[in-house]
């Protein structure tokens, strides 16, 4: 099943990256370069939906439509794409 969610990046005052998921909360990324922050990014994405739809009863939270998230100065947003491959037995 395929996740898109958007994530608002920024570059830090040490030359680094961080990232966040407006929709997905204390959903957080880091890395030395944006390629890897973005590789984290994806990662993290992807191990909190896991976590979420392991529960029961589980409503994940809407996306946002990027025109709607208030960016502060130097962010700006990529959308993420997160497959999560269902395996036997998983209960929908």
């Amino acid at each position: 099943m395929k996740f898109i969610y958007p994530a608002v990046f920024h570059q830090t005052e040490s030359g680094g990256y961080k990232a966040y998921f407006p929709d997905l909360e204390c959903c957080t990324a880091e890395g030395d370069t944006l390629f890897d922050v973005l590789d984290n990014a994806n990662a993290a994405a992807r191990d909190w939906l896991t976590v979420e739809l392991e529960e029961e009863n589980v409503q994940l939270p809407p996306v946002s439509d990027e025109s709607d998230i208030t960016l502060k100065e130097n962010e700006f947003v990529r959308n993420i794409l997160v497959n999560i491959r269902f395996y036997e037995g998983w209960d929908e």
